[in-house]
């Protein structure tokens, strides 16, 4: 990847897992061999300088793929959609309807409140994050080296699984927290919102006492709302970073030993992709089904 006569298991494990980063160096800093006169926005050549970016950079690579991915996602899904008809569903259709029909099954069982969006937003969700996570069972050479050959820049930085990208699954988070908020509010109003934070778990029927538990009560209950968000991320990330870090160790054996290893890593890391997936999902139409509980 970085040049055959220098590349050690060091350097090939450090290139694999950074990302091709866009970003903005500030001025005075030195780049090969010159002092930038101005701030310059450019792609970083080394870990060094992706840090130094800081944070409004953008990972240019799993941005892309996970765009692309849910572009194939809404294409494929909205041509079956367009094209359905009465009757027996056959080939790609007949796929398309199982999924709908499982995702649908699933927030009939969990969701128990009437909002027309927790069904289309769970398939998204379920389907979107398999796909991004399914790039990981492409070898971890053939992607990257592509993307080389396609640039001429032999130490181009290149990540496929998104979901091994923290930024991508903190994303996907913190916008379902959004509208966990959003439908908290709306379900309960801003004074039940506020109230279950506040009031529970501990109350009395005093007032005085009440009052004493209210610290008590929102610490607890404000780090369980927050643990939504960060749980459902890093579960994501690091599961399949894990799985991605597994491949990358393999790919550094001999080649006759590779094939011996990756295959069976790769028939039982399908089960993880898949479970990650539906994990996500799961626990999104739970969260949904707990913000428009009012009786809470």
């Amino acid at each position: 990847m970085t040049g055959e006569a220098t590349i050690t298991s060091k350097s090939y494990i450090t290139h694999h897992l950074q990302n091709l980063v866009y970003g903005k160096l500030p001025a005075g800093y030195e780049r090969d061999g010159q002092i930038l006169d101005e701030a310059t926005w450019t792609f970083a050549h080394t870990h060094e300088e992706a840090v130094e970016m800081g944070f409004w950079s953008l990972n240019v690579d799993s941005l892309g793929w996970s765009i692309f991915l849910g572009v194939i996602f809404s294409f494929l899904f909205y041509r079956v959609a367009k094209n359905v008809s009465e009757g027996t569903p056959t080939g790609f259709s007949n796929f398309v309807e199982m999924i709908f029909e499982f995702v649908d099954n699933s927030v009939k069982d969990i969701f128990h409140s009437s909002n027309k969006l927790i069904a289309p937003m769970a398939l998204t969700v379920f389907v979107w994050v398999f796909l991004m996570n399914t790039m990981d069972l492409v070898p971890v050479d053939w992607l990257p080296v592509f993307a080389q050959w396609v640039t001429g820049d032999p130490h181009l930085y290149f990540k496929v699984v998104a979901t091994t990208d923290p930024n991508i699954t903190f994303g996907l988070s913190l916008t379902v927290f959004a509208m966990i908020i959003f439908y908290s509010i709306k379900m309960k109003g801003l004074g039940g919102f506020v109230s279950e934070l506040t009031l529970h778990p501990f109350s009395s029927k005093n007032i005085f006492v009440q009052i004493l538990f209210i610290p008590a009560n929102f610490l607890l209950e404000f780090v369980g709302l927050i643990a939504k968000p960060v749980s459902l991320a890093l579960r994501l990330f690091g599961n399949m970073y894990a799985g991605e870090m597994i491949f990358i160790l393999i790919a550094l054996l001999p080649f006759w030993i590779q094939w011996s290893l990756s295959l069976p890593w790769a028939i039982f890391h399908i089960l993880i992709v898949l479970l990650q997936a539906f994990i996500f999902m799961i626990l999104v139409i739970v969260y949904m089904d707990m913000a428009h509980q009012k009786d809470h």
